[in-house]
């Protein structure tokens, strides 16, 4: 898809309700600090329009990203931040999961894991949550441009010891910095939604 337009749309807080509409949705879930912002000002060659932060925890909110008037990018908040309190914690939980149950036009969840180290308890306890609920992942292996390319594959075979995922499950190593794996994604996310 060639990105014409891109705006922040929609900000729910704990107490908001999913909006209802009918245009396709590619939600993005990672713990806080893996990049998120990053991969999707990537995809929309736009510098700013999520919000990065060095302060981890910073998504408190699943903010909706319109683009094209077509498709809408979800993002969801960052987990596993340990300054933040178990009871906002739990309430994160409970909004992605009342998101996941009640989009009726989420087509898939893409899983954010820094290549760099092995899957976090908390990234395996979200990714079965999201089988849990009816989806199978894409997982995208962030901050690759932070290890030599030797490596990668190295890296992928310690993701899949310690997330031990689906057999089909798609892989894409990704880096913001020098955009590899940017059509890659693209490319799913147009067949997902009936965009190609």
């Amino acid at each position: 898809m060639k990105v014409k337009s891109a705006e922040l749309e929609t900000v729910c807080g704990i107490t908001s309700s999913i909006p209802v509409h009918d245009i396709p949705e590619i939600a993005f879930a990672g713990k806080s600090n893996v990049g998120k912002s990053s991969l999707i000002n990537c995809l929309l060659n736009r510098k700013s329009l999520a919000r990065t932060s060095s302060q981890p925890g910073k998504t408190q909110t699943i903010n909706f990203y319109n683009i094209n008037r077509k498709l809408y990018f979800v993002d969801l908040p960052g987990y596993g931040y340990a300054q933040v309190s178990k009871e906002i914690r739990a309430k994160w939980g409970r909004m992605i999961e009342s998101y996941l149950h009640r989009s009726r036009q989420l087509k898939k969840v893409f899983l954010l894991i820094d290549i760099r180290h092995a899957p976090s308890d908390n990234d395996c306890m979200m990714y079965d949550w999201i089988i849990e609920n009816g989806f199978t992942p894409i997982i995208i292996a962030t901050k690759l441009d932070k290890i030599n390319r030797s490596q990668i594959q190295k890296h992928i075979r310690i993701l899949k010891d310690k997330l031990q995922p689906e057999p089909d499950t798609v892989i894409i190593p990704f880096s913001a910095v020098t955009r590899q794996g940017k059509d890659e994604i693209w490319n799913l996310i147009d067949t997902l939604t009936g965009q190609e």
